[in-house]
């Protein structure tokens, strides 16, 4: 056992964890109704999963095996026991009792004049930009087009998993799935204390299962990309190649570009796409360019 650590630390980690997850009802959490239960409160792998860690971790957490839990896993656990304030502090100080809490700083991600500028120069290619946590920061007319049918496009995981119109639109969601949680994966590794990723986390692992039980993997790599394949409601299918370059002047940020074969069905159904989309002239404009 560690000496550094009070015994409170690990016995009375424990307990504290395991009362206040018995306080916690299923209806509270944001879980569906599961009929009679045999424990009161939470079951040890409903936190785990809600928390985002596999249940064997969160069992050495209540078991006072685990010493080290990173900043991340206990901002987790806190938010699913819905833990106030002091009892927050409480946790941290007895995971990480000589450790100084400092509340990470928010990151704001911008797109530049520029970078804009270069989305909109591209008018055959639907192209838009994504954050560190895959926000999707920007974006241009044709991009735009294309994600017509998802109710919100502001973060590729949200549209994934919590979006209805991801099951139609993608001929294989599942593998877009995991690539976007491997991805928030690694991510999260290199910031584990970064508010947007731990809010967007949060959000997902209680309103879907789904997302739950891909969080709970550990994924080595990320899958590589490769073509994406979808079904547009106005144009119909789409075989697309996905490129995703690195942004150098906003470390975090990726411009992702979708490219269709020339010549092929699909970059004839971009092109109809585009026409689509185009904003309509005005009758006086018209008029000269038909002159």
């Amino acid at each position: 056992m560690n000496e550094d650590k009070h015994p409170d630390s690990v016995e009375g980690m424990g307990r504290f964890l395991r009362s206040r997850r018995e306080q916690l009802t299923p209806a509270a959490a944001g879980l569906p109704g599961t009929g009679r239960r045999r424990v009161p409160g939470l079951r040890r792998d409903e936190v785990a999963a809600l928390a985002g860690v596999s249940a064997s971790y969160y069992m050495r957490l209540e078991q006072g095996r685990e010493l080290n839990p990173s900043r991340r896993v206990l901002e987790a656990v806190a938010r699913v026991l819905q833990l106030g304030d002091e009892d927050r502090l409480r946790l941290f100080r007895m995971a990480q009792p000589s450790t100084r809490r400092m509340k990470p700083p928010v990151r704001v991600e911008r797109v530049g004049a520029g970078m804009q500028q270069l989305l909109d120069s591209l008018t055959r290619s639907p192209a838009f930009v994504i954050g560190h946590a895959q926000d999707i920061l920007a974006a241009n007319s044709l991009a735009a087009a294309l994600y017509a049918d998802f109710g919100q496009r502001d973060n590729v995981l949200r549209m994934l998993f919590l979006d209805p119109a991801a099951k139609d639109f993608y001929r294989s969601p599942e593998r877009a799935r995991h690539r976007a949680v491997a991805d928030l994966q690694r991510t999260a590794a290199q910031t584990p204390d970064d508010p947007r990723i731990l809010e967007l986390v949060g959000e997902l692992a209680v309103r879907s299962s789904d997302f739950r039980s891909l969080w709970a993997r550990e994924y080595t790599k990320v899958p590589p990309y490769d073509v994406k394949r979808m079904r547009h409601s106005a144009v119909g299918e789409l075989e697309l190649r996905h490129e995703a370059l690195d942004i150098r002047s906003a470390p975090g940020q990726q411009l992702i570009v979708l490219q269709a074969e020339p010549g092929s069905p699909s970059a004839e159904a971009l092109a109809l796409l585009g026409s689509l989309a185009a904003p309509a002239l005005p009758e006086q404009e018209r008029h000269s360019t038909d002159g």
